[in-house]
């Protein structure tokens, strides 16, 4: 069966319907800022102004801004102009629906539909089918005491050493327009290094993220035949319920991954058992409960503290604490957290 291609894409690109909607979902939440403002008000000259750079082939993005933040993970960002993003919107409007069709079903992150929480689920339904619906070892310790193991991965440095060149052969296999591949190649080009690396800031690069280990998951699904995989960025796990198929494939998987320029980091790629409890996108997941990261827990509780004190100083609104709590209290109602959301409430109510 031959696979099917796509051609004639960077003229859709640069019409008018798509740097609209390209414009519209930059804009999306960030709509009071000055530059989107600004850009705005002249709004009809820097969509023309822009189509005639792509249509003209002069198109070429401003430098990125770099900086640092701390979430809690320290990492460097580097942030696009606007202009530039409305871009990268235009380009991934065209493609998405490309990839959409040939991603698998257990690829969560960026897609619509997917995401963390439904990923969770989907895990603590794969833990339940591993261990045949909560079957115990044989002197278990606890009701969490399940049968079954997981191997818990992730690409050392993954967006650092992303390959250029082989991400654009990828994207070659479907997409057939030479101009198209051409704008992703300056795109991809506007970073510190020309040759690797993806920056984390750029929308394109969790979509391009996705594209690059799009291979990898056929591997495991339709090579390795690993039927309770999933994979969250980079982050990805196989559940089995003998630990040595996992070894099996851990070592398929390494030897794979050099084909992409790729290596597992070693201290975060293990197998264990799901019997101790599996950390996974911010929870640590048992077969009866599901629990937050102290990790976590502890950066919202210093982020909380800060917050209360620029309230007491009069730097914020009582509404802005209100929406960070409200914010916090949607990621971790989907743990059991119910006593922990209550004190912070009683706090909230006895001290502000």
């Amino acid at each position: 069966m031959m696979m099917k291609t796509y051609n004639k894409l960077y003229e859709k690109l640069y019409s008018e319907e798509n740097l609209i909607s390209a414009f519209k979902k930059a804009r999306k939440g960030k709509s009071k800022r000055d530059y989107i403002i600004n850009f705005e008000s002249n709004l009809n000259k820097n969509l023309k102004l822009l189509q005639r750079e792509l249509k003209l082939k002069t198109y070429k993005p401003q430098n990125l801004k770099k900086f640092i933040i701390r979430d809690p993970k320290t990492r460097t960002i580097h942030a696009s102009l606007f202009r530039d993003r409305i871009i990268h919107h235009a380009i991934i409007n065209l493609i998405q629906p490309i990839y959409e069709k040939i991603f698998i079903y257990d690829s969560f992150a960026s897609r619509k539909f997917k995401g963390t929480h439904l990923a969770v689920e989907r895990f603590k339904y794969f833990i339940n089918k591993v261990s045949s619906n909560g079957k115990k070892i044989k002197k278990p310790f606890s009701n969490n005491s399940i049968t079954g193991y997981v191997f818990k991965a992730d690409i050392k440095h993954y967006f650092d050493t992303i390959d250029h060149k082989i991400l654009i052969h990828i994207l070659r296999k479907k997409i057939k327009d030479e101009d198209f591949i051409g704008l992703i190649q300056i795109v991809l080009d506007n970073f510190e290094t020309s040759e690797k690396g993806l920056p984390l800031g750029n929308y394109t690069s969790q979509f391009f993220a996705n594209v690059y280990l799009n291979n990898l998951d056929y591997f495991i699904k339709h090579r390795l035949h690993a039927k309770y995989y999933i994979r969250y960025v980079d982050d990805f796990v196989i559940l089995h319920k003998d630990k040595k198929v996992l070894l099996e494939f851990r070592n398929k998987i390494e030897k794979y991954l050099k084909s992409l320029k790729l290596e597992l980091h070693t201290e975060k790629s293990k197998i264990y058992p799901l019997r101790n409890g599996i950390t996974f996108l911010g929870y640590r997941i048992f077969y009866h409960y599901k629990l937050l990261r102290k990790r976590n827990i502890n950066y919202f509780l210093r982020q909380f503290e800060k917050k209360v004190n620029l309230y007491r100083c009069g730097l914020i609104e009582r509404k802005d604490l209100e929406g960070f709590l409200q914010g916090w209290f949607g990621y971790s109602k989907f743990a059991n957290t119910y006593n922990f959301r209550k004190n912070i409430e009683k706090i909230m109510n006895r001290n502000i």
